[in-house]
C-alpha cells in the first residue's frame, strides 16, 4: 500500500511538472516575439531640439483632445477617453521621450508609444445579512447596485500608421514654430 502511494505520488509530481512546463511555454511565448530591431515604428529623428520636439509632441497630443497629464523639457505624457459602447471604456496614454542627439543636441529623436487599456462596467448589488439563531443567515437584498469599471486589458498599440499620423503632427507643429522664429532650426522635414 505505501509503495503504491509512492508511486502514485511520484507520478502526479511528474504530470505536475509537465503541466506547468506547458503553462511556462505560453507565458515565454509573449517576449520571445519581440524584435529588437532598427524599424522606427516607435521612434522618430527631427532636425529640432529635444526640447522643441517635446513641445511639438505636446501640441500634437493637445490638438487631439488628450490630456497632458506630465510636461517636462524632455518627456510629454498625455491620455485620452473614449466610450465605443455603454458597457466598454477605453483610455490611451501617450508616452513621449525626447532625447537630444547630434551635435550640440541640434536634433532629437522622439520616442513614443501608446498603451490602451480596456475597461468594462462590472455592476454590483449590495445587500444585507441577518442572522437568527433558529434560521441562520439570511441575505436580503436592499437594493442598492454600483457600477465600477474592472480592467480587463492592456496593450501597447503596435500599429504603424497610427505612429506615422502623429509624427507627421509633430512635424507640422515643429515646421509652424520654426516659420514663426526665423533663425531656428524647429524642423523642416524629420531626418530619417
Amino acid at each position: 500500500m505505501r509503495q503504491f502511494f509512492l508511486r502514485s505520488s511520484a507520478l502526479c509530481m511528474v504530470l505536475m511538472g509537465l503541466l506547468s512546463g506547458c503553462a511556462t511555454s505560453k507565458k515565454a511565448s509573449v517576449y520571445q516575439h519581440e524584435e529588437f530591431n532598427t524599424v522606427d515604428t516607435f521612434s522618430r529623428t527631427y532636425h529640432a531640439s529635444a526640447a522643441a520636439t517635446c513641445e511639438a509632441a505636446r501640441r500634437t497630443l493637445l490638438s487631439q483632445g488628450y490630456v497632458i497629464s506630465k510636461r517636462q523639457p524632455e518627456q510629454v505624457d498625455g491620455y485620452k477617453n473614449f466610450q465605443p459602447s455603454m458597457d466598454v471604456h477605453v483610455v490611451i496614454e501617450f508616452h513621449v521621450v525626447c532625447a537630444p542627439d547630434g551635435e550640440n543636441g541640434a536634433d532629437a529623436t522622439a520616442f513614443v508609444n501608446a498603451v490602451q487599456d480596456k475597461y468594462v462596467v462590472k455592476k454590483q448589488s449590495n445587500s444585507a445579512s441577518l442572522g437568527v439563531s433558529a434560521l441562520g443567515s439570511l441575505s436580503l437584498p436592499f437594493g442598492s447596485s454600483e457600477d465600477s469599471l474592472a480592467k480587463v486589458g492592456s496593450e501597447t498599440i503596435p500599429t504603424v500608421q497610427f505612429y506615422d499620423r502623429f509624427f507627421a503632427l509633430v512635424d507640422h507643429y515643429l515646421a509652424e514654430a520654426a516659420a514663426s522664429a526665423p533663425g531656428d532650426s524647429g524642423g523642416k522635414e524629420p531626418a530619417q
